[in-house]
């Protein structure tokens, strides 16, 4: 047996297999779920300046999005950086991005188009591009590929929000919820709402039962008014043996006799020099 022929007998499975490494490392809490029409699916890369995003939109487009980040979209040279870089790319591969105008949001791009993996090496040559694409944008806004003119004299330059590398601000409108949703999640949610609906239900039924025969507050609360006051209900007693519903006392003509008495009511109507009644307060 020669050296060859023992090299081929080696079979593959013997040889140890390396670590995969993903396509993307997976999005963080801090990350935005969506921005404008395209799913994030995970990070590519992320510097001072920002991030890439492996995105995807709902029609099955696939793409790669550049956002800043906070610290670099809260520096207004360095927006308009991000803004002349984008400007600088061919029309055709810029898919989508936000108004430059907005000054409370992280400036993103999308860049494409990109054909589905097929495992050709066409789709993975355009992933790479936009992923390139993408790497300069962010190196624009950072000025780390710019040549340095003259000698290298003193500290090394550094901008003073590299380290807020938090992604930027971001507005989902219209909100990703429930349009994310699967036709599974469809059918839970479905099922959580109608058993909230049979819960209120049996709730309010059960406590029609326990109070529809239940006696009424004695005595009955008393409501105040707008003014403060409050309004008391006095209920009438019998009137005394002897004395009609009806019947009325008429009144003496004669002089009133005695001195009321304090916090009394006089029960005689004094009159006047024609023998009619007067109002005791048109004397004042």
């Amino acid at each position: 047996m020669t050296a060859t022929e023992s090299q081929t007998e080696v079979q593959p499975a013997d040889v140890p297999a390396g670590p995969e490494i993903p396509d993307a490392l997976p999005l963080q809490p801090e990350d935005p779920p969506r921005v404008g029409e395209f799913w994030l699916r995970g990070r590519l890369g992320a510097n001072a300046a920002g991030y890439l995003y492996a995105v995807s939109s709902d029609d099955g487009r696939e793409a790669v999005v550049a956002m800043m980040t906070e610290g670099s979209a809260d520096d207004a040279a360095a927006r308009e950086r991000f803004v002349y870089a984008v400007d600088e790319l061919p029309e055709d591969v810029v898919l989508a991005h936000n108004d430059s105008d907005d000054d409370d949001l992280a400036l993103w791009v999308a860049i494409g188009p990109i054909r589905a993996d097929d495992g050709s090496s066409a789709a993975s040559d355009e992933r790479l591009i936009a992923e390139r694409r993408g790497e300069e944008i962010l190196s624009a806004v950072l000025m780390d590929r710019i040549p340095q003119p003259g000698k290298l004299r003193g500290p090394d330059f550094r901008h003073y929000w590299e380290n807020r590398r938090r992604p930027g601000l971001f507005r989902i409108w219209p909100l990703p919820w429930p349009n994310a949703l699967r036709p599974p999640s469809w059918w839970a949610l479905g099922f959580a709402l109608l058993t909230m609906a049979v819960i209120m239900a049996l709730a309010v039924f059960l406590a029609w039962l326990l109070f529809r025969h239940a006696a009424p507050l004695e005595p009955e609360p008393v409501i105040p008014t707008p003014t403060g006051t409050t309004t008391v209900t006095v209920t009438p007693t019998t009137p005394p043996p002897g004395t009609g519903s009806g019947s009325v006392t008429p009144p003496t003509t004669g002089p009133p006799t005695g001195t009321p008495t304090t916090g009394g009511v006089p029960t005689e109507v004094p009159t006047g020099s024609a023998g009619t009644a007067t109002n005791p307060g048109d004397k004042f």
